[in-house]
């Protein structure tokens, strides 16, 4: 081949594992990984066929134990600033409340979310479930989310012009401390796996996790970080009512807490919709699969290429090649059936199709 891919890897390209052949069109979840993948495919690490890493279905994907750690964590901070919220009738306090019971839905949703996602391709769904993911992902964005911003906003709104009270703030800034202690582990939790796949991508965490095409990472990281900017907020307009002993300081603690939980709203819902409608992937990863085509000894162009999201870390590809020499219809039948199912055995690639590119058709070329 006169063109040859340029990775970070380049002796790492796709080979065919020895079962490629009995691997259906029409490939599933639940076919065994070949290969690591890093999360949201910038970049692909295929090891030698020969030796194929092992697949665990019980152990719970580290996304699920992000998320499992976030809905424990704010079960027992929306009871304590529930609590608190009673006995200091502080407006902040109320929507620190609503905001963690958002939460914690938010991550209930996010749980189920996970768990359809990962259905494997039917009859009815041959590119699978991945796209549920997105579904119950802006579901619970635009519910729980929405519904948390909409009671603080509306509380704030309430207590702007309440008359002055004494109040003793000392149990819900003991409530709030330790709030931020436990939702800053569960923050530092989707950091750390953010960052992991951040830094094999040589992106910052937060950069990954704004494109990753997984949204249940997504939701906990920005609802995690959101609950600790919230609690300072929170504090600070407490305190400032306890030091002025103006309760409106109280009221635009709550405000500004609902404009935080809509801003994160209206985020999380845009970018699951980006990938409902169909979202392609970088231009790295692109650049990536095309260079392992034309590497392929059997394939001699490309003249297109399109590549997928149709769930968290699967995508669908489509492209049109030219075979080498002149083959009969049959074998180039064969040819297409084996590259389709070396893409396949790549547990990244929800379906792989090969179709004939048409006579003169301009051809895709690496970029330097």
């Amino acid at each position: 081949m006169s063109l040859k891919p340029s990775i970070a890897k380049p002796t790492t390209q796709l080979t065919a594992p020895p079962h490629a052949q009995s691997i259906p069109r029409a490939r599933g979840a639940g076919i065994s990984p070949m290969s690591h993948v890093n999360d949201n495919a910038d970049s692909v690490n295929i090891p030698n066929s020969s030796s194929p890493a092992p697949i665990n279905n019980k152990k719970p994907s580290s996304s699920l134990t992000t998320v499992l750690v976030a809905v424990g964590a704010n079960l027992l901070i929306a009871i304590a600033k529930t609590v608190g919220a009673v006995m200091t009738g502080s407006a902040s306090m109320i929507a620190e409340a609503a905001h963690s019971w958002a939460d914690a839905g938010n991550g209930t949703l996010l749980i189920v979310a996970e768990k359809k996602s990962v259905k494997p391709a039917d009859r009815s769904h041959p590119l699978g479930y991945g796209k549920e993911s997105y579904v119950w992902s802006m579901i619970a964005a635009f519910g729980v989310f929405m519904a948390g911003s909409i009671v603080s906003i509306y509380t704030g709104v309430t207590e702007w012009n309440a008359a002055e009270t004494e109040t003793d703030y000392t149990i819900g800034f003991v409530i709030l401390a330790v709030a931020f202690v436990l939702e800053g582990l569960s923050l530092m939790q989707a950091y750390r796996e953010s960052k992991k796949h951040g830094e094999v991508l040589n992106i910052s965490a937060l950069g990954y996790v704004i494109d990753t095409s997984n949204p249940t990472l997504r939701g906990v990281f920005f609802e995690d970080l959101a609950a600790v900017i919230g609690l300072v907020i929170a504090a600070t307009a407490m305190g400032m009512h306890a030091y002025t002993g103006e309760p409106f300081w109280d009221a635009l603690g709550s405000i500004v807490v609902g404009l935080l939980l809509g801003g994160v709203a209206i985020f999380l819902i845009s970018r699951n919709r980006d990938f409902l409608v169909g979202h392609r992937v970088t231009d790295k990863m692109h650049h990536y699969v095309l260079g392992e085509l034309l590497a392929h000894a059997d394939i001699e162009s490309v003249s297109y290429l399109h590549l997928e999201w149709v769930g968290p870390k699967k995508i669908f590809m489509v492209a049109a090649v030219d075979i080498t020499g002149n083959q009969q219809e049959n074998d180039i039948a064969q040819k297409f059936e084996d590259i389709e199912n070396q893409f396949r055995a790549n547990p990244i690639f929800q379906e792989a199709i090969l179709t004939l590119s048409v006579p003169n058709a301009p051809v895709l070329k690496l970029k330097p």
